[in-house]
């Protein structure tokens, strides 16, 4: 039956952040905010929302281990499995300047959330600073975009347009908004419960299951958009769309999520895998800058390496 109410939380959590994204970006147009605004910033918040609701969830339910493996785990599956998945159906094109300016942000972000692993974890005024970094960025971005409209808001303006299937009557919006966060809350409920049913059942750390399960779940929304964009031809938006995800995932996630409650790093997380996602992020970089473009040969390199992991993670069991 736990299995059964994971399977449904992770349903309702792809859903309802599917309907809070449409409705998001339907709301965001109808107040005319240019796309390269919606880009940036609706569509980082809206592709992380599972990952930020269960964070929160996880965090009231006293299970802050299932949401440090959440984030950890998702920032590992974006850039090995999602990144690698993409590139096999189809090379990933990189814009030099985007790749410069949000991968560089990304690997701090990295390196800022191993510094915190080490220091034990994450409190509540270090997730504020990390949600003013966060912001900070995004005010940065967008003041960059409106100036030099260069490669970096053009992207921004694709990713924004890439979604189909956006409500245009405000009270559809209004719908899409409440039936998609009422999604999210309840799959998010169930997602969590069950999986700290499912932990202790099997008698394995909360902290595993979010580095596997709940993280890959949360993920999907981002590995189905990576794979139409790839598979459209619009390469440079799944590039982008990952080290968005990435960036939110630390600095907004994890920050609102300490706002809750202290997260503490513990276990294998500090010794492992933390450093399995800096690894990943450090891998990445020379791979997207060589040639500015993501080969099939070494997207399915990153698949193996995800593999690798997901083996390395079940002989813990």
């Amino acid at each position: 039956m736990e299995v059964l109410f994971l399977v449904l939380g992770l349903a309702l959590l792809i859903l309802g952040g599917e309907f809070a994204l449409r409705g998001a970006i339907g709301l965001a147009r109808s107040l005319d905010i240019s796309p390269a605004v919606i880009g940036l910033t609706v569509m980082g918040f809206g592709t992380s929302a599972p990952e930020l609701v269960v964070t929160v969830q996880a965090v009231l339910a006293d299970s802050a281990d299932i949401a440090i493996g959440n984030a950890i785990g998702s920032n590992i599956a974006n850039t090995t499995l999602i990144l690698g998945a993409g590139a096999v159906i189809r090379p990933l094109s990189c814009d030099p300047r985007a790749v410069r300016r949000d991968g560089t942000i990304m690997m701090l972000a990295t390196l800022l959330l191993c510094l915190l692993g080490l220091t034990g974890g994450i409190h509540a005024w270090q997730g504020v600073t990390m949600l003013g970094s966060l912001a900070s960025f995004m005010w940065w971005s967008y003041l960059q975009d409106k100036r030099h409209h260069d490669a970096t808001a053009e992207l921004h303006e694709e990713v924004s347009e890439e979604t189909s299937g956006i409500p245009q009557s405000r009270m559809v919006v209004i719908s899409y908004i409440v039936c998609g966060f009422a999604g999210l809350a309840f799959g998010a409920s169930l997602l969590v419960d069950s999986a700290v049913t499912l932990a202790q059942a099997a008698g394995i750390s909360q902290s595993i299951i979010g580095l596997t399960l709940v993280a890959l779940g949360t993920s999907l929304p981002e590995l189905a958009a990576t794979i139409v964009a790839a598979y459209r031809g619009h390469t440079d938006i799944a590039i982008a769309n990952v080290l968005g995800s990435n960036v939110f995932n630390i600095l907004g996630v994890l920050g609102t999520g300490a706002l809750f409650g202290p997260l503490p790093f513990t276990g294998q997380i500090v010794t492992v895998d933390q450093w399995i996602m800096l690894s990943a992020a450090i891998v990445l970089l020379p791979i997207m800058i060589t040639g500015w473009r993501v080969s099939r040969l070494e997207g399915g390199a990153l698949l193996a390496a995800y593999a690798i992991y997901i083996g390395s993670v079940t002989i813990r069991l």
